[in-house]
């Protein structure tokens, strides 16, 4: 990945775009078939469109196709995006990448009516929105500062080559992720432009950076602990082999978290029940043995 070079004006290149569209073929009756007397060699008309056609209210929509970019213009906020490895002097930091996958195990346990997993999507939403806001506190306070220069104009400095980072995520708290890592970026632009005019100190600004560091820094470890066990809130009812293992691993599970009334705003659909005569109709033999609690 390509670093970000020093911060200075901002460099916007304008893009543009333009939608072709076909033009009708004139030789076409209303009817939609080619007059006797129209030249048998002119070609073809193009297809008509799903929507234009008997079966517009029919036929079904594709899936939705988007892009999300992350812009990055410092180091700090680039290196939060892959993390670090752990080493034998240095522990292991969990970046962005590695918060995308753990929830994928946390989500698709949500899916199938884990109540661990709700249980950590809550605690991950409120990790999230707390490092978020003690970031925004403190962007504020530095371009305050930076605005209170009498006299002098001053406004955050600018990477002259930003990297931009493609997004790909399954889950939208992953997303809320990079856009923890864009406040990040944006609190450390102003920060070093606080250093530069010389509003902050050298230690003042590597206590900050590092302050906001730890925050997000922590958000991103909040998946840690959760193991996807094929666990449901019926097993919790019924306090089955796997509910207990799953107790002893991961606590107690919140009581409205496992009756269902309490879930992360984000949180994916529960699956819905089923109904008394399926299960009677069901021709899949009971497990013989509960299997132990594994990691994912």
């Amino acid at each position: 990945m390509a670093r970000p070079r020093v911060l200075n004006g901002p460099m916007v290149e304008p893009l543009s775009s333009t939608v072709m569209r076909p033009t009708p073929d004139a030789s076409l009756s209303a009817s939609g078939e080619r007059p006797q007397d129209a030249d048998p060699h002119a070609p073809s008309p193009p297809a008509k469109p799903a929507w234009e056609g008997p079966d517009s209210l029919v036929a079904r929509p594709g899936v939705l196709r988007g892009a999300a970019i992350l812009t990055l213009q410092t180091r700090q906020a680039q290196r939060l995006v892959a993390g670090r490895a752990g080493t034998a002097g240095k522990p292991a930091i969990i970046g962005l990448l590695g918060f995308a996958t753990r929830l994928r195990a946390i989500w698709d346990g949500a899916r199938a009516d884990d109540p661990y997993a709700d249980w950590w999507l809550i605690r991950i939403d409120r990790a999230l929105e707390e490092a978020g806001g003690a970031l925004a506190t403190a962007a504020a306070e530095a371009n305050a500062a930076l605005a209170r220069q009498e006299g002098i104009a001053v406004t955050p400095g600018t990477s002259v080559r930003p990297v931009q980072v493609p997004l790909r995520f399954s889950t939208p708290y992953a997303y809320r992720g990079a856009q923890l890592v864009a406040a990040l970026d944006s609190l450390v632009r102003a920060i070093l432009t606080a250093r530069h005019v010389g509003l902050l100190t050298r230690a003042d600004t590597e206590r900050a950076i590092q302050g906001a560091g730890r925050w997000a820094r922590s958000a991103f470890a909040s998946p840690v602990g959760y193991r996807l066990t094929g666990l449901t809130r019926a097993d919790v009812v019924q306090n089955t082999a796997r509910a207990e293992q799953a107790r002893l691993r991961m606590g107690e599970v919140p009581e409205a978290v496992r009756l269902g009334t309490e879930r992360a705003p984000h949180a994916p659909a529960r699956p819905a029940p089923a109904s008394t005569a399926a299960t009677h109709r069901s021709l899949d033999p009971l497990p013989a043995e509960v299997s132990p609690v594994d990691g994912p």
